[in-house]
């Protein structure tokens, strides 16, 4: 592992040279590239230096358990030294796992109301309220593509994109179906009800990373029905993408440009096709090892909101908090961070399996 390591840092300091050199400095293509690159292996890097200070701390230590009068002190700082070692080799594991391609993408989440009509459409209402706020406390930017409301201010569907670096890799384990289980403001008599939603988290995919021939595509106009003004209702700025051979349809009709629309709905219908892609591709995948975190599989109930106990359960990795109100305010990162833990344990496993 070590000899890996130093061939990454060598890599890093010689990344390093070439960034710094007059013709990548004014070629800014080459130097975000580069850049890019180093930004990746800058963490692997960081933790090998603090582990081979660590390597010299303890060897420091060892030459002086011999001096009677540094003996207490040497041992003291040599096990300090040793437990750091130990501690950045479980880190520098983990940072050497193969990373998803995907993880510094921007998302497209889709919300679905399920199971349970309009308090299910509620529900879903909460679940994109709870996205854009966890967003928003991370400063990156949501924009709605397409929403499809109810009467009583519900969503029956939304789709809409999360963009900011890495992301994905914070928001792919929300793919699922969500449950609700909660008194509705209509019951009189106060029973508890059960209600679903599904989410769906796709990376976003450019054009050119998944191309779409044109010739499957079928492109309707039509007129924007959202609250938006009168503007929106004048003009057919609306667009309708249907992907002939899979019958997949994407709508966008938030932005008043039909340029724009098209744009959003073409960059939507190439996530999907290529979030299928994905899915095909995994199944084989989970079926000889289904991990604890769970493979995104749209079907599989993840998460339960329980309102009479205050109480959020993630099913795929046991974990209970009795924070309902804080997490549907977008404080998620309790939730996040576990699972992201859960994955990167059974990644662990795998390999070490795999050695």
């Amino acid at each position: 592992m070590l000899e890996k390591l130093k061939a990454i840092a060598d890599k890093y300091e010689e990344l390093n040279e070439k960034i710094q050199s007059p013709e990548v400095y004014s070629d800014p293509a080459a130097y975000a590239r580069l850049a890019k690159e180093m930004k990746e292996i800058a963490p692997v890097v960081e933790a090998y230096r603090r582990y081979t200070k660590y390597e010299n701390d303890a060897r420091g230590a060892y030459e002086l358990l011999s001096d009677p009068d540094f003996k207490d002190m040497a041992q003291e700082e040599y096990e300090e030294a040793k437990k750091n070692m130990e501690k950045t080799e479980e880190e520098i594991k983990i940072l050497l796992l193969p990373r998803d391609p995907n993880d510094s993408k921007n998302v497209i989440v889709e919300i679905r109301g399920g199971a349970g009509g309009e308090e299910a459409a509620l529900f879903a209402h909460s679940l994109y309220r709870m996205y854009t706020m966890y967003a928003e406390a991370r400063r990156w930017k949501s924009e709605i593509a397409n929403i499809n409301e109810t009467e009583l201010g519900g969503i029956k569907e939304v789709s809409f994109v999360i963009e900011g670096d890495g992301a994905y890799s914070r928001l792919k384990f929300e793919s699922g179906v969500h449950r609700v289980q909660r008194v509705p403001e209509t019951e009189a008599s106060g029973r508890i009800h059960t209600s679903t939603v599904t989410v769906a988290v796709l990376p976003e995919v450019e054009e050119v990373d998944f191309q779409i021939n044109p010739a499957d595509l079928q492109i309707d106009t039509f007129r924007s029905s959202g609250a938006g003004g009168q503007h929106v209702n004048k003009t057919e700025s609306a667009i309708r993408i249907t992907h002939l051979p899979t019958g997949t349809v994407v709508e966008c009709q938030d932005e008043r440009s039909q340029h724009k629309n098209r744009e959003r709905a073409m960059k939507i219908l190439a996530s999907r096709l290529y979030d299928a892609e994905l899915q095909k591709q995994n199944a084989a995948l989970a079926a000889e090892r289904k991990s604890q975190v769970g493979t995104g599989d749209r079907s599989e109930r993840i998460r339960t909101y329980n309102y009479p106990q205050g109480r959020v359960t993630d099913h795929r990795i046991g974990l209970t908090l009795y924070k309902l109100e804080q997490v549907l305010n977008g404080d998620l990162d309790e939730i996040i961070d576990a699972l992201i833990m859960a994955d990167q344990a059974e990644k662990l496993k795998a390999t070490e399996g795999e050695d």
